[in-house]
């Protein structure tokens, strides 16, 4: 039994965030400023994009980005009932319809066949989640796409290093959305960004993340003078400010280096529970980059007669934290009535609803750690219980 407890994604802070943030609380700018156009530089850079823009989050980028892409009342948005509500949530906040489809079992992302029977004329764009790091089939998406004249933003907040045959998500389809959110892959505490390679939805959404203001704070009391400004729109407050940007600026230089110690610890988890009952992650397909954010298996709550929230619970009493990724949408009783939804309607998505277990996975991990949650899951899912009912 551990001692302490072993926190779901907690992220890895080191020294260098912290005399990063500490300068920049001491420089006099905290607000939106030069630590933001450098992180959004660095990461256009990464990504190999031309355009990124900051955001406070990953729901915010996800707004702007439908924005930008004209969806309104009467237009139809395709998504994923397997992901986060966030998703779905901008979309109605646009005034749009969501439209769910199912995914494949395997890969747990949008199913291309569903994908295609749900366009209709109203389809005003394909948001497709790359869940947990993996890549969707992004030539499918994009044919489809193309056929009914609809844009592909892509949802990759689990995706900043996944690429599809060699190509980063973040430079496919019209706009791609990240989270910097404290259980990401590099974070910022709080935080998005938005990546496209239309020159004129950058500039738009950097005015719709402030307000509608014709420029930025950067430029209007930066030390070149005081810009007099315009409201053209009624904008958000959704910019990030330098604190933020500071953090993110030290966690970027080091995400290969994270992604390499994510892809021992994944090789760990998958020896070690390969004689278990339960289902790990699908092998990687060839010619794409997984980015590995959430290492989930899929309980076989048939054979250890029990349920996946029973294994959670008991994980728990070991001091070992985990997540579910997700419930399904559609169990929500808002999108069963907002969107006419129901149970029974994408038999993938609850089948993985119902097993789903997200294990501790960062590179925050030391080799102990990992130890520990593989002794933990051999312990409580090596042995079946079918004398144990339902929670």
């Amino acid at each position: 039994m551990r001692t302490s407890y072993l926190t779901f994604g907690a992220p890895l802070i080191e020294e260098d965030e912290i005399r990063e943030v500490e300068a920049t609380l001491r420089s006099g700018w905290i607000g939106t400023g030069p630590r933001v156009a450098r992180f959004q530089e660095e990461f256009r850079s990464y990504l190999g994009v031309p355009h990124a823009v900051a955001t406070n989050s990953g729901s915010s980028a996800l707004h702007l980005s439908l924005l930008m892409a004209g969806v309104g009342p009467g237009d139809e948005v395709i998504t994923t009932a397997h992901t986060f509500c966030a998703t779905v949530n901008a979309i109605i906040h646009t005034g749009a319809k969501p439209v769910l489809v199912d995914v494949d079992r395997d890969t747990q992302n949008i199913d291309p066949e569903k994908l295609k029977g749900a366009a209709t004329k109203r389809t005003r764009a394909i948001l497709p989640v790359h869940f947990a790091g993996r890549p969707c089939d992004m030539d499918a998406i994009l044919d489809i796409a193309r056929e009914h004249g609809a844009y592909v933003i892509n949802d990759a907040a689990h995706a900043i290093e996944a690429e599809w045959k060699g190509v980063k998500i973040g430079r496919l389809g019209d706009a791609s959305c990240f989270s910097f959110y404290v259980t990401k892959n590099i974070t910022t505490i709080e935080g998005g960004m938005i990546s496209t390679p239309h020159e004129k939805w950058a500039q738009t959404a950097k005015i719709y993340a402030l307000h509608g203001l014709t420029a930025d704070a950067w430029k209007r009391f930066s030390d070149d003078g005081f810009k007099h400004y315009e409201v053209t729109v009624p904008g958000f407050k959704y910019n990030m400010t330098d604190v933020e940007a500071a953090v993110g600026l030290c966690q970027l230089a080091r995400i290969e280096h994270w992604a390499a110690r994510r892809r021992e610890i994944w090789q760990r988890y998958n020896e070690a529970f390969a004689d278990l009952p339960l289902f790990v992650p699908a092998p990687e397909q060839e010619g794409t980059v997984h980015a590995r954010h959430l290492y989930t298996v899929l309980i076989d709550i048939d054979t250890i007669g029990t349920s996946r929230d029973k294994v959670q619970s008991e994980l728990h009493k070991r001091r070992i934290g985990t997540g579910v990724h997700y419930t399904a949408l559609h169990h929500h009783r808002f999108y069963q009535r907002k969107l006419g939804v129901c149970e029974g309607q994408f038999p993938n998505t609850e089948f993985i609803a119902a097993r789903t277990l997200s294990l501790p996975f960062s590179p925050k991990l030391s080799d102990e750690d990992v130890g520990d949650v593989i002794e933990a899951v051999r312990e409580v899912v090596g042995r079946r219980r079918p004398q144990e009912t339902e929670p």
